[in-house]
């Protein structure tokens, strides 16, 4: 049985075959093999089986109508990204933003990455 695909955490081998299919779109699993890190030498097989249970897990679409089957990411990055944060936020933080942003900002942020947050925070202020 599947699962929703905001029901699961992706591994970081998961996450590396999302970033190629929203980055590069439907893709066959050929396509995504070539695309893997290369310095991992990882098997077409190995590839072929992630996506597989990837697929089980609901993180990806496939459609067999065709030869070769072409594989889709289930959500869009940015609600994916969301959701990863969000399970972040309630494990690591028990739910506080403000932990999340005082760990965050406690980190080395250039200028331009902290006036871009300001930004972020500003654009979601109820206006008056």
């Amino acid at each position: 049985m599947k699962t929703k695909p905001g029901d699961v955490r992706p591994t970081d081998g998961e996450l590396e075959i999302l970033r190629i299919l929203w980055s590069r779109g439907p893709s066959s699993v050929g396509q995504v093999h070539k695309l893997q890190h290369p310095a991992r030498g990882t098997a077409y097989n190995t590839t072929l089986k992630l996506m597989q249970i990837m697929h089980e897990k609901g993180l990806v679409k496939r459609d067999a109508s065709q030869r070769p089957q072409i594989f889709s990411a289930s959500l869009p990055e940015t609600q994916q990204q969301q959701r990863l944060v969000w399970d972040l936020l309630q494990r690591a933080f028990g739910g506080s933003a403000r932990k999340l942003v005082a760990a965050l900002t406690a980190t080395n942020l250039s200028a331009s990455e902290r006036a871009e947050i300001r930004k972020l925070l500003n654009q979601k202020e109820p206006k008056p």
